[in-house]
């Protein structure tokens, strides 16, 4: 039997937050066989009823309201509704914390490098979020932003979602065609742009730049200036639209701000073990799935270290930004990730890398080959999860696991919640032949559909036309020997 080429050790996985949430189920159910991964796994997929509102208390998550049923049409896919009665703002539940540990480290939109504490982003989003009432801005209006990832990007996703607005971003080296089919679909009431990036776009009826003062468009800085009363949320049913995800096939997404939260919750702090000591580097831009998912570690306490747009691994500088940092958490998409494996870099030779105990490579499974060059030429000492599988753009169907070791030729795990399986062309569950990667129940973050698709028939035929009440993006895998996924092709 294959060896893994990591296992976590008994300390890591003592400290895990998993390995507590795992004790928190067995208390609450009185099931002592509750013990691994793979029983906590059948119990979420057997029972979500349960699973989901222990994971609701387990995260903390601030909402108002009560609900009776934690689903309603459970074998509706789509069409299941979660958390009925409930009541919650995206942004108040990321915002938790206002204390003066870092909240985040990047360039503002001059390019200066500055660092904001928890209680310093509270204030910014306080003030501006009242400026964007005060330019008119109400719950329900959709906000686009084209900005670069830093700290303004942050601010303003914080102040719109505070605001009850309905967010869509794409990053701003975006080509003007691809800019002006997503403003033309989306009919946003406010632009939040640099310069030139708001010069690709037909005028809007409401615009701030980030980076320049001029005539028409109000300035990022001044609505800055101003005291602000005490940060107000708009709180709006679990399933309200919070994001407008703009896909790379000119799909454009709508996701829930409670099917969001809880998702992006329960992979940060059970899959990624995500802690409020922790500092993750990222470099995916605003409108990136990605993006979102990293930006939510603001709800564990973390401290966010965004990097420029010419941050590459492949360059040796980059790394130093690692060891500057003390970051201790690596997000990566896999094919930056296999370019600096192609450029014959050996940080492990070159940078001490004392805190770096996790890498996140999202998007696309790695082959055996990068899995086992990752180990030898970053860190022997850490863990490796691959995040993809398609779960509707902002979250996975595949993920890692603490308690769980790596092995080089399949991902960690099935994602909590999510019963996935591996289907013939029959929707034949497979035990370890290849199919597509599939999940048979309903879940939180599934989208509410797809814009401008009144009668849900491209949502149908995007996910749902390989089997009937099946979610499917058409990926290929098998199931692994070790409690894990393997994609087609990656052996």
């Amino acid at each position: 039997m294959k060896k893994p080429i990591w296992e976590p050790s008994s300390e890591r996985i003592e400290r895990a937050n998993i390995h507590r949430f795992v004790r928190y189920v067995r208390e609450q159910t009185g099931n002592d066989d509750l013990r691994r991964f793979a029983p906590l796994y059948d119990f979420s997929i057997r029972h979500p009823e349960r699973f989901w509102p222990m994971l609701w208390e387990f995260c903390g998550i601030r909402a108002s309201g009560t609900f009776h049923e934690v689903i309603v049409d459970a074998g509706r896919l789509p069409g299941a509704r979660w958390f009925p009665g409930i009541r919650l703002n995206f942004a108040q539940n990321l915002l938790r914390f206002r204390d003066e540990r870092c909240a985040l480290i990047g360039s503002d939109a001059y390019g200066h490098r500055q660092e904001l504490s928890y209680a310093q982003l509270q204030q910014q989003v306080a003030r501006a979020a009242a400026g964007l009432r005060a330019l008119g801005l109400r719950p329900g209006d959709t906000v686009l932003a084209i900005l670069p990832n830093g700290i303004e990007a942050v601010v303003a996703l914080l102040a719109a979602v505070a605001a009850g607005a309905i967010w869509s971003a794409l990053p701003a080296d975006c080509d003007a065609a691809r800019l002006q089919a997503a403003a033309a679909a989306l009919q946003p009431r406010l632009l939040v742009a640099t310069a030139a990036a708001a010069d690709k776009v037909p005028k809007i009826e409401l615009s701030i730049l980030v980076d320049m003062h001029r005539p028409g468009h109000a300035n990022w800085s001044e609505l800055l200036v101003a005291q602000a009363p005490p940060l107000q949320f708009e709180l709006a049913g679990f399933d309200h639209p919070l994001f407008a995800l703009c896909g790379d096939d000119g799909d454009i997404s709508l996701h829930s701000s409670g099917g969001t939260l809880i998702q992006h919750l329960k992979e940060l702090l059970l899959h990624a073990d995500l802690k409020r000591e922790d500092h993750i580097l990222f470099s995916a831009q605003p409108g990136q799935s990605a993006w979102y998912w990293l930006v939510s570690g603001l709800a564990v306490g973390a401290t966010l270290v965004m990097a420029d747009a010419d941050f590459d691994l492949a360059r040796a500088g980059s790394w130093d930004l690692l060891d500057q940092h003390s970051v201790s958490v690596l997000a990566i998409a896999a094919d930056p990730l296999q370019a600096f494996l192609d450029s014959g870099l050996q940080p492990q030779q070159t940078h001490k890398l004392l805190s770096l105990k996790t890498v996140l490579a999202f998007g696309a499974p790695l082959p055996a080959a990068a899995v086992e060059q990752v180990y030898a030429r970053i860190k022997s000492r850490l863990m490796l999860s691959t995040l993809w599988g398609d779960a509707g753009g902002l979250s996975h169907l595949v993920l890692g696991c603490p308690l769980l070791p790596v092995y080089s030729d399949e991902s960690g795990c099935r994602g909590l919640g999510m019963k996935i399986d591996v289907l013939d062309a029959s929707g034949v569950a497979q035990a370890e032949l290849p199919g597509r990667l599939a999940c048979l129940a309903a879940f939180p973050s599934l989208p509410l559909g797809l814009l401008g698709d009144s009668d849900g028939s491209r949502f149908q035929a995007k996910y749902f036309s390989h089997f009937p009440n099946v979610w499917c993006s058409g990926e290929t895998a098998r199931l692994g020997a070790h409690d894990g996924v393997q994609a087609a092709g990656t052996e």
